[in-house]
């Protein structure tokens, strides 16, 4: 069941199906949630069943602001704080110590906890009348079964659960990709996962250098979105540079055939059987459209997407990743 997330009755039903131990599909900035109450173990527990993931894979938690963050978080280190200032709400994921006996099921049995507030008016209205209903912060993943696209408008989120699911439709989501997740437990900020927001703005807000996993002998802690396979359509994704994808069309030919190919690059090909779409040449632009891209050729029933590799440059690092990994589960 779609509601209009922008009015109050909707909001309401929302809140009601959450306080009753139910799953709703929230809107957000970065992409639609499957959203639980995250202090109801039974509830968040239905989000590991209903969307396939293992049980120790962390949740994010949502919350309606700033204030929020001390019934989770044990410690907030001052770059943290810092990050918080400069971001919230906003598309950015902290993981923080976490408080003792909170929680535990949301954060997949860790000792963190990931915290983001969401910009998105409908999430942040939903967040509000949730808070004063005793419900302090909302887990929401992705609204997708495990491993698959991310769902990008509210037609998604049911196509993915069916029409039993109570979806607050907020609109197609405004940046398209998931949040930026940053590990604040290590002493300096970690980029687990890139998104919209660079490192340089990162550390700019931050006061003190970004690592990166790489420059770390420690093992990364289990942190939503990290999987080496992930975001994953039923087609096959291939990457490739803009001379290897006109050199494979022309190699195809007219027998070309169950292809989709996405490219910032203008293309020919000699088949009319073949899908043929342009990328935009703003990464922000990119993102938006990405996931729903991905949903679109996997309607259109082809068995393989051929997607440009994408320019080697801060702004596209989040759309990198989300590429290299969905590429990565052929």
């Amino acid at each position: 069941m779609i509601l209009d997330g922008t009015l109050s009755p909707s909001i309401h039903a929302a809140v009601e199906a959450l306080a009753s131990g139910e799953l709703i599909g929230l809107p957000t900035e970065t992409v639609y949630g499957l959203a639980a109450d995250a202090s109801n173990p039974d509830a968040v527990a239905k989000i590991f069943t209903t969307k396939g993931r293992p049980s120790d894979h962390p949740l994010i938690v949502h919350v309606a602001d700033a204030g929020a963050v001390p019934e989770f978080a044990s410690e907030v280190p001052g770059f943290a704080q810092r990050l918080i200032d400069a971001f919230w709400p906003g598309p950015l994921t902290l993981i923080l110590p976490r408080r003792e006996g909170v929680a535990q099921v949301a954060a997949g049995g860790h000792d963190s906890v990931g915290l983001r507030c969401p910009s998105h008016p409908v999430a942040h209205a939903l967040l509000q009348a949730a808070a004063k209903q005793g419900i302090s912060g909302v887990a929401a993943p992705s609204a997708n079964r495990f491993g698959r696209v991310s769902p990008t408008t509210a037609a998604h989120v049911a196509s993915e659960f069916g029409p039993a699911l109570l979806v607050l439709d907020g609109g197609p989501c405004t940046i398209g990709i998931e949040s930026a997740i940053i590990d604040c437990t290590r002493g300096a900020p970690v980029v687990l996962r890139p998104g919209q927001l660079s490192r340089q703005e990162i550390a700019r807000a931050a006061g003190v250098r970004v690592l990166t996993k790489e420059e770390l002998s420690a093992p990364d802690p289990q942190a939503p979105g990290t999987l080496a396979a992930h975001y994953a359509p039923a087609a096959r994704v291939r990457l490739m540079a803009a001379g290897e994808l006109r050199a494979a069309l022309d190699l195809l030919g007219s027998d070309a055939r169950n292809l989709a190919v996405w490219s910032r690059t203008e293309l020919k090909s000699a088949s009319s059987r073949i899908i043929l779409r342009r990328m935009p040449d703003d990464a922000a632009a990119t993102a938006q459209q990405l996931f729903a891209v991905l949903r679109g050729f996997d309607e259109d029933g082809v068995s393989l997407i051929w997607i440009e590799t994408p320019p080697d440059t801060p702004e596209w690092e989040g759309i990198q990743d989300r590429l290299a990994r969905a590429a990565a589960s052929a």
